[in-house]
């Protein structure tokens, strides 16, 4: 028989989940249970890592695998999601800013804490005295050992090693321009770092360092952008996971994608692995290094292999048609993955069969699948994925045009709870990957240089073309939408493209291309500088032709605007020079600021940010 406060517990369990399923299904998406595929430490395998909203903000969790219990690692009011494990699983590193703002430091706190600790005492800093920063990567070695990346406007880019007994951390690295940390090898012994010295933000080349006392030597260089009128990039994706192997994988772009290589850092071998697969490649080691774990993305959607070293076999994995967005293989050669489509909400997965890891609570209710769509564009054919409600008939339909930040970036098949919601209301969504986009091929990213946003706004034109030519899009009633680099490319054609869109809402958004680049982080800079083609003062025309305000006059859309008011990424000042000028020529236009970075982690924030923009579309499109 049930005791009194266990027949309480399960009535209120019974009452919350009334109360989810009474809510509409936009917002149950929001509001379901989440976690991120699990990070277990290499040494530790039972101890692991992940992300979850089971609180309502994203924070992460410990999870030990072998008793099956749980804890939450961190509480702050805006969220944590950067964390990872010491190799030997003692310990927890996590990375705490300031209200969103990801300037700050690493702090740890044992895996297993302690009970005599105070819930609210505050972890330690990892590294006493390093100074807050941006943080730009981070490894940790066997023998208590850390190499540090960090970003600051005033030194650029630094990378710190810490070393056991050692007082003060020792600076291994220093340059203007963006670089970051790339893996350390098993022992220890060498330090990978991904850099752009040559100027390029968008090409990283790696060099290999070795510390001998307080000497840094460098060991290896691999450079792919140096000397070429095309540069290339490169970036690590980490050494062999066995004592005294030099070997590092690497990606590499030498034949017009990302495709993987083996790169012996002391001997200079290389050996690239070309597999008859058509689009991206990206690798990781299997935990005994006899194979790859390759993840293919073509056309929006992803897969999974096994590579055999030895043999060169190909082995595809069971995976269904949908999108990887991350993927792990275990000690015991299984391979944990994290999957969705547009239509099933994500799940953690295992290839030995059934889910790895589930959050509490309710699950989100699914969603439409997507359409592909081919349209020619002005430099090449464009992928645009669309859905459409079940029930809406052929068209026409009132439009959104949910445009992907990044901009290297793309959209895939995969679950995304703020198209679907628009698809609940009875709107065809159109998600377009646009010139500038990643995973079509090295030139369709790169096609992205001095004529910034302009570029995309061509190929996003083109699609619009198609969906009301179609008979898909109402042309009276489509609406231009995105969030950062989507809120970019949004204000700007709302301004160079006046008649085509009905109304605009641009999340965190470059609006003021000028004073955005005066204010954003450092590895920002770099790469407007690589977009553009040099700073503001070097190149005014172009800024002023790429900038949102020079276009500002020519608005005729209402244009709705969400800001965080410590986003490093997209400033908040730049973004009140726009609203100003908004202001001033009597533009309608509604502006929601809100106390988080570069978008929020905490649910009922975004839920609220969503209602605003149905809102603002309710009242201002028949």
């Amino acid at each position: 028989m049930s005791s009194s406060s266990e027949r309480s517990e399960t009535r209120h369990t019974i009452d919350l989940t009334e109360v989810f399923d009474a809510l509409p299904a936009w917002e149950r998406r929001f509001r379901a249970a989440r976690v991120s595929l699990p990070e277990w430490a290499d040494d530790a395998p039972d101890r692991s890592l992940f992300v979850s909203n089971a609180t309502g903000t994203y924070e992460i969790y410990a999870w030990d695998r072998a008793d099956g219990t749980q804890r939450r690692v961190t509480d702050r009011p805006n969220g944590t999601t950067e964390g990872t494990l010491t190799p030997d699983g003692e310990w927890i590193w996590w990375f705490d800013d300031t209200d969103g703002d990801e300037f700050g430091v690493w702090r740890r706190q044992p895996f297993a804490q302690p009970a005599d600790i105070a819930a609210d005492a505050p972890d330690p800093e990892a590294v006493p005295g390093l100074a807050p920063s941006y943080p730009a990567g981070l490894a940790l070695g066997r023998r208590g050992e850390a190499v540090v990346g960090r970003s600051t406007d005033e030194d650029g880019s630094t990378l710190h090693l810490i070393r056991p007994g050692s007082a003060e951390p020792l600076e291994i690295y220093r340059h203007r321009e963006s670089a970051g940390v790339g893996d350390l090898s098993h022992d220890g012994a060498l330090i990978a770092v991904d850099h752009t010295e040559h100027g390029d933000a968008m090409h990283s080349a790696l060099r290999v360092l070795r510390v001998d006392g307080d000497v840094v030597v460098s060991v290896a260089e691999l450079d792919d952008a140096t000397g070429r009128e095309e540069p290339l990039g490169l970036s690590c994706l980490g050494f062999a996971p066995l004592p005294g192997d030099t070997r590092m994988l690497v990606a590499h772009q030498r034949r017009g994608r990302w495709e993987p290589l083996i790169w012996d850092t002391v001997t200079g071998d290389e050996h690239e692995i070309v597999l008859d697969l058509p689009g991206d490649v990206t690798a990781e080691w299997y935990p005994d290094a006899t194979a790859l774990l390759v993840e293919h993305s073509f056309r929006a959607r992803s897969e999974l292999y096994r590579y055999e070293l030895a043999s060169g076999g190909l082995i595809r994995l069971d995976t269904p048609t949908g999108t990887v967005s991350g993927a792990s293989a275990r000690p015991d050669g299984t391979v944990e993955f994290l999957w969705s489509s547009a239509e099933q909400p994500p799940v953690v997965r295992s290839t030995s069969g059934g889910v790895v890891l589930s959050a509490p609570g309710p699950q989100a209710p699914s969603s439409v699948p997507v359409e592909d769509v081919w349209v020619e564009g002005p430099g090449g054919t464009v992928h645009a994925l669309v859905q459409r409600p079940a029930d809406a008939g052929d068209g026409p339909l009132p439009c959104v045009f949910e445009i992907h930040g990044g901009p290297t970036w793309h959209d895939s098949d995969s679950f995304a709870a703020g198209p679907a919601a628009w698809v609940d209301h009875g709107f065809a969504v159109v998600r377009v990957n646009y010139r500038g986009s990643t995973g079509y091929g090295r030139a369709w990213t790169d096609a992205l240089r001095h004529r910034v946003g302009l570029i995309e706004l061509e190929d996003i034109a083109a699609v619009r073309e198609w969906a009301v030519a179609s008979g898909l899009a109402d042309p009276k009633r489509i609406v231009l939408a995105g969030g950062s680099w989507g809120g970019y490319l949004t204000l700007l054609g709302l301004g160079t493209q006046p008649d085509a869109w009905a109304l605009g809402l641009a999340a965190v958004p470059v609006a003021d291309y000028v004073t955005a680049y005066h204010d954003e982080m450092e590895a920002l800079k770099a790469m407007d500088r690589t977009l553009v083609g040099g700073t503001p003062e070097e190149v005014p025309d172009r800024y002023a032709a790429s900038s949102p305000l020079t276009y500002v006059d020519a608005l005729n859309a209402p244009v709705y605007i969400s800001a965080g008011v410590n986003d490093p990424r997209c400033p908040i000042r730049q973004i009140e020079n726009y609203v100003g000028r908004l202001e001033g020529l009597g533009k309608a236009h509604e502006v929601y600021r809100y106390d988080a970075g570069h978008g929020s982690l905490v649910v009922e924030e975004r839920i609220k940010q969503l209602r605003l923009e149905l809102d603002f579309v309710a009242r201002h499109l028949r």
